[in-house]
Order: C-alpha cells, then structure tokens, then sequence
C-alpha cells in the first residue's frame, strides 16, 4: 500500500499538536501550585517527555500495539519484538488501511503516553522526590499505562472482546491517570498544613496559558485520533470545541452561584474538564449532545473538586476532580448517546452497539462501566503498590525541612523567582546595577557628579 501523504500530513501535525500539550500542562499546573515548588511541578511534565519517548520507542509501542502469536496472550500485552527499538518492522509498514507509515503512527501514540504519565504529577506537588517521581513514572508506564493501552486500542480484550469504546483517551489516559493519581496521593499522604494553610495558585496567567495550549493541542489529540482525515475528523473536532466551551460556561455558573464570584483559574479548569470529558466520546456522538456533555462535566468537576475535603485526600491540584471524574462521565456518555450516523464503525468494524438513546439498549452503557472499572481498579491498585515499595526504601517523600523550605532547591537547587537584587547583598539597588555610587547624583552627559547628592 502506497503511503497517504494526507492522512500523514495531518497525523504528523496532530503529533505535534499532541506534544505541546505536555509544556501546556506543565504551566497550567505550575501555576496552579505555590511558588516555592513551581519547577518541580514542571519538571515532572517536562522529565515525561524525556525519559518516556524514549521507553516508548525501546518497548512500549511494540508492547501497546505489536500482535502477539499467542491468542490468549494477546488480550492481555502485545508482541515485544514486532516494533522493538531497533526500528525493525517501522520503515516499509503501513498502519492498518490508513496509508499512513508504522512509525507515524508511533511518533503519535508516543505524545499519548508523555502526557498520561505526566497528567499523574499534579496530584503529587511539593513533597514527592524528583528521583521518586522518575521511578514512579518508569514503573507505571510499564506495568499499567502500555498493558492498557493494549486492552483499548491495542487489540487486547476491553476494546476486541468487552466493546468498550475510547475514541482518544477518556479510560486509557484520564481515568487510568486520574486513578494512579488517587493511589499514589493516599500512600504519599497530605502536605504539611492542607488543608489549613492556604494554598492558592501562585501565577493564574500561567494556568490560563497553560489552559489555552493544551485546548489548542487537544486538537491534535481528539481529531486526530481519526487518523484519517474524513467526516469523523470533522465531527471530533467540532465536538471538541463545543464540549469545551460548555464545560467552561458550566463551571463558572457553578462559581457564580456557589461564591458570588466566577474566577479565570476557575475558567480555566473548566475547559480542561470539558477537554478530558468529550476525549473519549468526541468521535461518537453527534454536536448537540457533545455541548450536553460539555455543561455536565464543568459542573459535575467543579462540584467534585471539593470532595478531597471531605473525604481526606490531597489531590494538590486535583487531577482525580477533573481527570478521573471528567473521564468517567466521558466514557459512559457514550453508552447513552454513541450514533452511527456520526461513525458508522462503532458497529460495523469495532462490534459495539450504539447509545441507549439511539436504540442499542443499554449494552454500551455496560461495557463502558465495565472497562473504566477495570482500569480504574488495576491503576489505582498498582500505583499504590508502585509507591508503597519508594516508601519502603525512603525514595517517595521529601524531608519535612526540604518540604517547608521549598522542593525547588531541595531537589532542584533553583527557584522560580530571583528577588535579591542584582548587585548582591553590597546594596545599591538600581543605581549599583547602573554603576552609580550610591548618594551621587547623574549629570546630563550620564556621568556621576561627585558633588551632588541624589535624593531620597
């Protein structure tokens, strides 16, 4: 099969779309979190794009979608050879009917594991280890994150025996990280002073910032998900712009009424709620009930947030309110409102049914409670296991001291913001940055005039 240069043209724009979303996040969960540990929070995104493209290319593409020989075993993790990191089986392969080049393809899935890994992070602000954290993110990417990729869209038994569907990541991506989140922030435990302390965002223009790159990358994520470029393209694209802008609008009603006061960072999370709630539906349901999707999620995640108040848990920047709740009301969204009028392969080449709403029963309902369930439970169990064998070996938490004074020079000896003055503790401010004595006034020609006094 000859390569599309269409199709490869726009899954190659939607990779890089994909990819600009980990530095969006990294600044809308910097700025969400308090100075002292900003660029340790974007850090963790950033250190994904590292150390997780490169594992991709070694073994986790081949694991996530290589086709093992064994039937059995294929339902569970693929072949580990078939596109290992010798490039072997990449150069001459077309992906499926799509025209489009094997390592294309790769390149594209890589963004998908960057930021799922990294979406984790935010949960975990101000007192995980950075050398922690890198185990941490090692050992759930291999263990949870490339298994359940296979079992979604690889060709193992959620998405080839269960039906359950995931158009671009609301189970494989924000459930499963919303509950390694869960997992890991309980076993990790509470920063010192939460909930007493208050712990607002340091820097809202960069979670607004952050919030408009990853909607503008989310782009490339959800449509692009397509591969092809078709109806279905068009429909998840406009789906993912409609969900979003409703979400948004639900969660500053939610403010509005509940505070008095509708607010940016507010605004904000509600368009990343919107962004994570149409990702697994945006290529199966139709327009209007994707801006019913969108009102849904912004108030059901604006309301969620809250819930690690009452029920104890430090989810710092509430990855499991936004991210596992907004995945979750995604996924079963489809059971009620999937059409083949927008897909025709919902039936016709992924064997599953169409919504409640449109006459398929409730059997999609099911199958995609039953696979969020799974996932949820295997995620949030292994990544507390991941993190109770660091705490073991004293590799998960900082020291109480490193903790209060900041894990940016802890870990990273270096801040965010540089406020001692540039001169150095000689003083001088402004007129010793100048090269100005202090007390010596500037004549007309910029020269100091020993005779003269400067004021003040």
């Amino acid at each position: 099969m000859e390569i599309d240069t269409g199709n490869t043209a726009w899954l190659l724009l939607s990779s890089a779309l994909v990819l600009l979303m980990t530095p969006g996040l990294a600044l809308f969960y910097g700025g969400l979190n308090r100075s002292k540990g900003v660029l340790n929070m974007m850090m963790m995104s950033f250190s994904c794009i590292g150390l997780i493209s490169v594992l991709w290319a070694l073994y986790g593409f081949s694991l996530a979608f290589g086709a093992s020989g064994n039937a059995t075993l294929n339902n569970f993790i693929g072949n580990l050879t078939q596109y290992g990191g010798t490039g072997t089986g990449w150069a001459a392969d077309i992906w499926g009917t799509t025209g489009i080049p094997v390592y294309v393809f790769m390149a594209f899935q890589m963004m998908f594991a960057v930021i799922t890994v990294a979406l984790i992070s935010g949960a975990l602000s101000d007192r995980l280890k950075f050398g922690g954290w890198v185990l941490f993110a090692i050992g759930w990417f291999t263990v949870v994150y490339v298994p359940v990729a296979h079992w979604v869209w690889g060709g193992g038994w959620i998405g080839a025996k269960l039906h359950a569907l995931d158009f671009a990541g609301g189970t494989a991506v924000h459930i499963n990280a919303g509950a390694a989140a869960l997992g890991v922030a309980l076993v990790l435990g509470k920063r010192i002073g939460w909930p007493r302390e208050n712990m607002r965002p340091h820097n809202v223009p960069f979670v607004a910032l952050g919030a408009g790159l990853l909607w503008f990358g989310w782009f490339g994520f959800n449509a692009g998900s397509e591969l092809t470029v078709d109806s279905t393209t068009g429909v998840a694209f406009v789906n993912t712009q409609l969900a979003t802008a409703a979400a948004l609008v639900g969660w500053c009603v939610v403010e509005w009424i509940r505070d008095r006061k509708p607010t940016l960072v507010g605004a904000s999370s509600g368009a990343v709620a919107g962004l994570v709630a149409v990702t697994p539906a945006c290529g199966f349901i139709a327009p209007l009930p994707a801006v019913l999707l969108g009102l849904i999620a912004g108030v059901a995640c604006a309301l969620a947030v809250g819930l690690k108040y009452r029920l104890g848990y430090d989810d710092s920047l509430d990855v499991v309110g936004v991210h596992f709740v907004g995945g979750w009301i995604g996924s079963l969204f489809i059971g009620f409102f999937a059409t083949t009028d927008v897909n025709g392969a919902i039936t016709d080449v992924l064997g599953a049914k169409e919504g409640l709403f449109y006459g398929g029963g409730a059997g999609q309902l099911w199958s995609q409670f039953a696979g969020s369930a799974v996932v949820t439970v295997y995620s949030m169990a292994v990544a507390a296991v991941i993190a109770l064998v660091l705490k073991a070996v004293k590799l998960l938490r900082v020291s109480p001291e490193a903790e209060i004074g900041g894990i940016d020079i802890a870990d990273h000896g270096e801040t965010a913001y540089d406020l001692t003055p540039a001169a150095g503790s000689g003083g001088g401010g402004a007129f010793a940055m100048a090269g100005i004595a202090p007390g010596k006034a500037v004549d007309a020609d910029g020269k100091a005039d020993a005779g003269q006094k400067v004021a003040g």
